[in-house]
């Protein structure tokens, strides 16, 4: 019983904070499970996983918590420290998908000003606007063909450029794909004889985008770093600790799991607050 109140104890810490930690966008609604599958969605095109479906990645979170949750407490017998295992491998897959959006994300800022060179050169040499994004399926960057190889398929088969062009937009999901798409969206649709040179305006703006943000990055690497080492340096010692018998009978007590329970509390609280200090905020997708 007393375990069982300690957990909703720390349960409810974290809901209370939650407003803090995890503050709700327009994108991802806190309150929406529609809000949730969606950003959950954006999330995964952003990845690279466009394919996989957010139920999949739900299941798969559980399926993870569990594995996690046995081999634990089949290793380690302590059901407090059990219950952060499958805590952490409910958490698991959502984490994984994060950072490789994000590298995604970092790889990306640094190819689109060749696809804005690539369109400018399209342009210039007479091409029709759909005629030039669907050429970058063959002359872009290798990391973006794919999706324009299927900008081009669509166009082909349907004709309609503000279909397709919102449909790429979902697919590269990326807000300076956006900037870009909407550029050539409102060329196409208002006319206009400075589409080159705004173009290549944006690429310099791009370049020197991301020549900034790459050197604040790695200033500010240090500080990811020694959040996640702050974060493992505890609970490698509490790990080391529960292999000794007389440790995993006091950590089996009440008072042993009111003190996982406060410690995973103030690691995750502590966790968020030095990367939101080390974050630097990413551009929104706007145009949508």
């Amino acid at each position: 019983m007393t375990i069982a109140i300690g957990l909703l104890l720390g349960a409810g810490l974290l809901l209370a904070l939650s407003p803090l930690l995890w503050p709700a966008t327009e994108s991802a609604p806190a309150t929406s499970t529609a809000g949730y599958g969606s950003a959950l969605a954006a999330k995964l095109a952003q990845a690279g996983l466009p394919r996989v479906a957010p139920a999949t990645v739900v299941v798969v979170s559980i399926v993870v918590a569990a594995v996690a949750l046995a081999i634990t407490y089949a290793l380690l017998p302590i059901a407090p420290l059990a219950l952060a295992a499958g805590l952490l491998g409910l958490v698991l897959p959502s984490v994984v998908i994060s950072v490789r959006a994000a590298s995604r994300h970092r790889a990306s800022r640094l190819v689109w000003p060749d696809v804005v060179d690539q369109l400018v050169s399209a342009v210039r040499a007479g091409q029709s606007l759909p005629d030039s994004i669907a050429s970058l399926a063959a002359s872009g960057p290798p990391a973006t063909r794919e999706p324009f190889a299927i900008f081009e398929q669509d166009y082909r088969a349907t004709g309609n450029f503000g279909t397709c062009v919102s449909e790429l937009k979902n697919r590269l999901a990326d807000p300076t794909a956006d900037r870009i798409l909407e550029t050539l969206r409102m060329s196409r649709d208002v006319g206009g004889s400075e589409l080159t040179t705004v173009l290549r305006n944006l690429a310099s703006y791009l370049r020197q985008e991301s020549a900034i943000r790459s050197e604040v990055e790695a200033r500010q690497s240090w500080v990811v770093n020694a959040a996640r080492l702050g974060v493992a340096a505890p609970w490698v010692v509490l790990l080391l600790l529960a292999t000794r018998p007389e440790a995993a009978a006091a950590y089996n007590t009440s008072a042993g799991a009111v003190l996982i329970v406060a410690g995973l509390a103030v690691t995750v609280i502590a966790y968020r607050i030095m990367i939101a200090v080390g974050r630097i905020p990413d551009e929104r997708r706007w145009f949508r």
